[in-house]
């Protein structure tokens, strides 16, 4: 199988190392060259961490769309929430709709917002299929080297209508996903959006005084804030129960996923059980209120969170809490961001309406 994995940060350079050792052939490509030329320079990735250290190669480096996609057999998208429309819309310019595509992750109504904007460019959407978190614990410590501290161990994938092509390759290149019932089961199994906006809000001051100089996970997540992380995944239990789903809570699925450790007691507490796990444990806070854990988990998480709430006639004080805060903390233009009903092509419907959107045959 030839895979173009779309995204070389965190989780794209991950996917190279990971599927590259498993005998596929990949092809990596990013919309800047000058993410890839260290890449391209080095020969290919370089890699630490729970795939052992070495040098991989995929068989091209391009940020040229057009290269990596012709002739491949699935499309990985491994790029930030707030990119999946745009690269969406670049897939619909090309005329490219017959490929499958798996985005890894869908995050939160990832899926819906993907298979809209291809409508809105007045062409078929591709078979496309979404998992409900990143496959891997990553990050960059040098700009041609990735250091991976965990690979998920069980994550949720499902498929749009007419995606069973994207979901059978999604669980081909990771055995470990499990069928969930339909996207709206898999946007509601979305962990960072209930691990990272508590955190994210109650620390801002501590983020904006020394640039994220913490450990989020461990320093940035006393018992408290684990008890405001507990609160919100009761909520978002509640809204998957009103669309006929009953999903893991956090602790439960973040042990499948393995950070955190399988041998812990859930009398231990949820923050002590998060501040545990050795996949997290040196992950810095952010260094600023432009990362991810604000942009993405809040606008891209939280606010579609809202949406399926308000559609499922759910009430969900704190998550609006949280997204309130946030509105007020950011820089405004931020405010414009963000996953909402009518980007991912749900806006007026109903329950019933969006169940049947999702689960058509």
């Amino acid at each position: 199988m030839i895979v173009a994995i779309l995204g070389a940060g965190n989780g794209g350079a991950s996917a190279v190392v990971e599927l590259n050792h498993r005998g596929f052939e990949t092809r990596l490509w990013n919309r800047s060259p000058a993410t890839l030329a260290p890449f391209q320079q080095a020969g290919g990735i370089k890699y630490t961490g729970v795939f052992g250290e070495g040098l991989v190669k995929p068989t091209l480096i391009t940020a040229d769309l057009r290269e990596a996609i012709v002739g491949v057999d699935i499309i990985l998208v491994c790029l930030p929430t707030l990119a999946h429309a745009n690269i969406a819309e670049s897939l619909a310019k090309l005329g490219e709709n017959n490929i499958p595509v798996v985005l890894n992750p869908g995050h939160t109504g990832g899926s819906l917002e993907f298979v809209e904007a291809f409508k809105r460019h007045n062409v078929t959407p591709p078979p496309t299929a979404e998992f409900s978190t990143l496959t891997y614990i990553a990050r960059k410590p040098e700009p041609d080297t990735v250091w991976t501290t965990g690979a998920a161990k069980h994550l949720w994938v499902a498929a749009m209508p007419g995606g069973e092509s994207a979901l059978a390759g999604a669980r081909e290149l990771f055995p470990n996903a499990e069928a969930a019932g339909d996207v709206i089961a898999t946007g509601l199994a979305n962990v960072n959006m209930i691990l990272h906006p508590p955190g994210a809000i109650l620390g801002a001051a501590w983020v904006e005084s020394c640039g994220g100089d913490f450990t989020f996970y461990v320093e940035g997540l006393p018992d408290g804030v684990g008890r405001i992380m507990e609160a919100l995944d009761a909520e978002r239990l509640a809204v998957a129960k009103a669309y006929g789903h009953d999903v893991p809570d956090l602790f439960a699925e973040m042990q499948s996923i393995g950070t955190i450790e399988s041998d812990v007691d859930r009398s231990v507490g949820l923050a002590a059980a998060i501040r545990a796990g050795g996949a997290n444990s040196k992950i810095k806070a952010p260094d600023s209120l432009e990362h991810r854990y604000y942009r993405e988990d809040l606008w891209y998480g939280i606010k579609p969170f809202l949406v399926l709430a308000e559609i499922a006639q759910t009430q969900v004080p704190i998550a609006g809490s949280l997204m309130s805060l946030a509105e007020a903390l950011v820089d405004a233009s931020v405010k414009t961001e963000g996953r909402s009903a009518a980007t991912m092509g749900i806006e007026g419907l109903s329950k019933a309406e969006l169940i049947n959107l999702v689960t058509q045959t």
